[in-house]
């Protein structure tokens, strides 16, 4: 597949990357020149430096011949009239923009709105990526990162494995043995730094990262094994009121329980444009680290506080001095994925990428249609893939054991009609079961080969 990717920021980087390892023709257009030197030395796509709305610079790109334009520039203009153009003028089959602005998001969205009118055939809105991962986040207090499968039915569920954890030292094959009847498996496993598929020998150690694809049904009871507990969350602080901010206590205010929300934010005006959008959340003028202001919020009666300026170091600074005034949990935003291991020691419980989510959300329409949806863990370091097997695939009419998955791969879970079922060794997949698979970046190109996943995108 030709693909041309607009903007080689931080999410343009990552679709690229992905893109390239996967034998994809990908070609990145950017306007600053020691960005395209970056991507096409480290990665294996082609370059080009101007401004991607321009026809002669799309067309140096090759629009021609392409199948898909991904406009993912910091501009919102920039990134329509780049979709605009590529359809009017290229004839590209489909196109992908990433739209930040309220305004326009509010025309898309709305019935006014006609296609014909603006050729954009999938939007990806940032804050509504990362508004819906913190109301995933608030789900479920006790998992540091989160994200839904099977139309619902299942959860990835990022764990930290606690002294207080009963099931520590203890191997993962004996806990299958324990509990037979609980869908739920370790996919993956972090520990000092490195990310890796576990073996039915390994163990859990206190300070690990765990993975953890779980049915709805059996989530509090994995909680439990795991030596964690679940709590409501009625009170919400939200620091940052910016286009993120906004968007996630507005989503807060949609939902069916009452809660009560505040939010912090330190410049007026934008203070003053929150508090004529919201209705029923308490806006508060001044600084999220201030902790007169926090006491002010009551946050030491607060179930959890959201930081989500755009600022990664005030997002957790304000976090520490959050959970010091006594706040129970502390979610963050962070957009350097290298901070992230900076989250346990300084008693940060969660955290949100927005480019990850992002980047997920992107892959998710990219993918061919028997992708149902793709999550990217960390620094794109590895894939959670939920896809329908096809009676091509190589994995079909076999039982699991005498699959021959690369060593960075492993099943969480396998929906057969509307039931799931949890992965053993016995279990044979069937032409139109729907699985979902933890792999490496390395080990996605074999994944999809083993899928019949990249023929054809759309």
């Amino acid at each position: 597949m030709k693909v041309i990717i607009c903007g080689a920021g931080q999410v343009g980087w990552q679709i690229a990357r992905h893109l390239s390892g996967e034998r994809n023709d990908v070609t990145v257009v950017d306007s600053n020149a020691d960005l395209i030197r970056r991507a096409t030395d480290a990665l294996d796509v082609q370059g080009i430096a101007g401004f991607a709305s321009y026809p002669d610079v799309l067309e140096r790109a090759g629009a021609r011949d392409a199948d898909m334009v991904i406009a993912a520039t910091h501009s919102d203009e920039v990134n329509m009239v780049t979709c605009q153009v590529a359809h009017s003028v290229f004839s590209v089959p489909r196109k992908i923009a990433r739209l930040r602005a309220q305004s326009y998001l509010t025309a898309i969205y709305s019935d006014l709105y006609r296609r014909d009118h603006l050729p954009i055939d999938v939007v990806i809105s940032p804050e509504r990526e990362v508004a819906e991962a913190a109301l995933q986040r608030l789900g479920s207090p006790s998992a540091f990162d989160t994200e839904v499968f099977h139309d619902g039915k299942a959860q990835l569920l990022g764990i930290t494995i606690e002294d207080a954890c009963p099931v520590v030292n203890t191997p993962l094959r004996q806990l299958s043995d324990l509990f037979s009847t609980l869908r739920a498996i370790v996919v993956g496993v972090r520990r000092q730094g490195t990310l890796f598929a576990p073996e039915p020998g390994d163990q859990l150690f206190v300070g690990d990262d765990c993975y953890v694809v779980v049915a709805n049904e059996d989530v509090a009871r994995t909680l439990e094994i795991f030596g964690k507990t679940t709590k409501k969350q009625e009170r919400i602080v939200v620091i940052g009121g910016g286009n993120v901010g906004l968007a996630v206590a507005t989503r807060l205010e949609e939902r069916a329980e009452r809660l009560r929300v505040k939010m912090i934010e330190k410049n007026r005006h934008v203070a003053e444009h929150a508090a004529d959008i919201l209705e029923r959340t308490i806006v508060l003028h001044g600084d999220g680290m201030d902790s007169v202001l926090l006491k002010e919020a009551n946050i030491d009666r607060a179930d959890a506080v959201l930081c989500v300026t755009d600022d990664d170091k005030t997002n957790m600074l304000a976090a520490v001095r959050a959970k010091a005034e006594g706040c129970r949990m502390a979610i963050v935003l962070i957009n350097d994925p290298t901070m992230v291991p900076l989250m346990t020691p300084l008693g940060i419980d969660a955290y949100i990428n927005p480019r990850a989510s992002t980047v997920s959300s992107i892959l998710r329409h990219i993918r061919h249609g028997r992708v149902r949806g793709v999550y990217s863990i960390g620094d794109a370091e590895a894939e959670v893939i939920e896809a329908e097997v096809l009676s091509t695939s190589p994995i079909s009419g076999k039982k699991i054991t005498d699959i021959d998955f690369p060593e960075g791969v492993l099943i969480g879970m396998v929906q057969k009609g509307a039931k799931l079922v949890r992965p053993t060794g016995s279990l044979r997949i069937d032409e139109g079961d729907v699985i979902t698979i933890f792999s490496l970046a390395s080990d996605v190109p074999e994944v999809e080969r083993l899928l019949q996943v990249s023929i054809d995108f759309f």
